[in-house]
């Protein structure tokens, strides 16, 4: 690996993982590579070793720890990350053969959407996730907070501040609950409107640094940052686009996604994720010109499954073709080759977005007799093209839903 110096205020790192042959090590280590440069790190070296599991007590073995140790003394490392999720005792050992601060991907991983979310959600989401994770920790923090149960020598002010702690986070956690039960019931009756009002959605999903938000940018002027790092959007964007037939959408920029992303990220950030659910198709953003682009597509697919997400339009967009060999990009089903950069094939991707979203829709000329307008709110759930008052009724030229319009065919003209 390419190693690469920065700025002297930077935490130099050193980087460790396990290889137990189930997972490609070197493809995970290069995106905790990414990643700590994203949380800012500075990246000195890093050791991978093959063991078929982790060691309870130190994760890699000991021989392999001193040699760290000796390594992180001679070139002042400051940290320590680790691929895996470690245990507090785990972290605790490594700390105490080493003398050097250690954390795991999921710590950094929360850390760097600590430092990104911008909205009130965002945060309450971020703390949350936090929150979680450290609270069956508390008793790994060292040997004074540890000793609970009762008896001799188990009592005193380290149990007492840890209870203490404990209960405090417990109280926090339902605060953020009920804070986020609220936001969610606020964004669920916001969809509803908007599918009240005929509103079609497109959500933008995909593995974190492949465009997303370049594409946003490009197809609605969003003004969404780009940059060329791990999760550089948290908080849901939308924005109106106007597609080539005429018909306006909302288009939804969400969260970016990674390997074994922690489910605390996950269940917190649960309700940004289930803008997919609301949408009527989603755009699964890749970077094509990534050696890694099967994997992240599957990362996405599966994310999509837990949401239960897999029954809507799905269009794979293989995005930064302009950097690519398009010779050995491989074609999925319904997928596009854009590049949201340059602005190449563009134009397909909404021809395509909208032959989706015209699957499930039908336009008709339906005519309601005075005694039956109360039928025609099912129809106005759709599109409304044109409306006229008749001697005989009303008449309604819409683009609804099919099931819709099937209640609807003893109207049809």
């Amino acid at each position: 690996m390419d190693l690469q110096y920065s700025e002297n205020d930077r935490e130099r790192a050193f980087l460790i993982a396990l290889d137990t042959g189930t997972d490609d090590a070197e493809a995970s280590m290069n995106e905790l590579f990414e990643l700590a440069k994203t949380g800012g790190a500075e990246v000195v070296s890093y050791a991978i070793q093959k063991r078929q599991s982790p060691e309870a007590a130190t994760f890699l073995g000991s021989g392999m720890l001193s040699d760290i140790a000796d390594f992180c003394h001679n070139n002042e490392i400051d940290l320590i990350i680790c691929d895996s999720e470690l245990s507090p005792v785990q972290v605790r050992n490594i700390e105490n053969i080493t003398g050097v601060r250690t954390v795991d991907r999921t710590t950094l991983i929360l850390d760097i959407f600590a430092s990104r979310a911008r909205s009130s959600e965002g945060k309450l989401q971020v703390e949350l996730a936090q929150l979680k994770y450290s609270l069956p920790r508390l008793g790994g923090k060292g040997t004074a907070l540890s000793r609970l149960g009762g008896g001799i020598g188990t009592r005193g002010p380290g149990e007492t501040k840890l209870e203490t702690d404990r209960r405090h986070i417990r109280r926090r956690i339902d605060t953020l609950r009920n804070e986020l039960d609220k936001v969610e019931k606020r964004r669920s009756l916001l969809h509803e409107r908007r599918r009240k009002n005929g509103a079609q959605c497109v959500a933008i999903v995909g593995y974190t640094n492949a465009g997303k938000s370049t594409l946003m940018n490009r197809l609605t002027n969003a003004g969404v940052l780009e940059e060329d790092k791990l999760f550089a959007t948290l908080d849901p964007t939308a924005r109106r686009l106007k597609l080539p037939g005429g018909s306006q959408i909302m288009l939804i920029d969400t969260v970016g996604l990674v390997r074994r992303l922690p489910h605390q990220l996950v269940d917190a950030f649960k309700s940004t994720l289930e803008e997919a659910l609301w949408a009527d198709v989603i755009l699964n953003v890749c970077d094509a010109s990534s050696d890694e682009c099967a994997e992240h597509i599957d990362v996405t697919f599966k994310l999509l499954e837990e949401l239960g997400a897999l029954d809507k339009p799905i269009i794979t967009v293989l995005n930064k073709c302009d950097k690519a060999d398009l010779s050995e990009v491989v074609n999925y089903e319904n997928s596009v080759k854009i590049s949201a950069l340059t602005g190449e094939g563009i134009d397909v991707l909404l021809a395509l977005t909208e032959k989706e979203l015209s699957r499930n829709k039908r336009r008709v000329k339906l005519l309601f007799p005075f005694d039956k307008i109360s039928a025609s709110s099912i129809a106005r759930a759709g599109t409304v093209h044109f409306e006229e008052y008749r001697a005989d009724g009303l008449l309604l030229d819409v683009t609804a839903d099919i099931a819709d319009i099937n209640k609807l065919k003893d109207y049809i003209i």
